[in-house]
């Protein structure tokens, strides 16, 4: 899940899990994981569970920004694979998601 409204990023694990719970309606004992932006786009936070505690990692682009959605809505859901474009830093808008395509009964 990405929180689609910057935060700030002086909090750590327990800030953002507190915001997530609070401000998003989720928690990172969900199994969930969840993206946060600095008000700067070049940076972000990660929290997800690892079964037995909150794992918090950081990453800051030295050129450009991630591609960030708009600040509609408070979350958005991306596919694994749309989740591995913005943390490289490329346009994870691009990906396509794919549909699912049922068999054709046999004539």
């Amino acid at each position: 899940m990405v929180a689609t409204r910057p935060v700030d990023f002086r909090r750590g694990h327990d800030g953002l899990a507190a915001y997530a719970q609070m401000a998003l309606g989720f928690a990172p004992t969900q199994g969930l994981v969840l993206v946060f932006r600095a008000r700067r786009s070049d940076r972000l936070k990660i929290l997800y569970w690892d079964s037995n505690g909150i794992v918090m990692s950081y990453k800051r682009l030295e050129a450009g920004t991630f591609t960030w959605p708009r600040p509609g809505d408070a979350v958005m859901a991306l596919t694994k694979l749309q989740f591995q474009a913005l943390f490289a830093g490329l346009d994870w808008r691009r990906i396509a998601v794919p549909t699912t395509c049922l068999p054709r009964a046999a004539e």
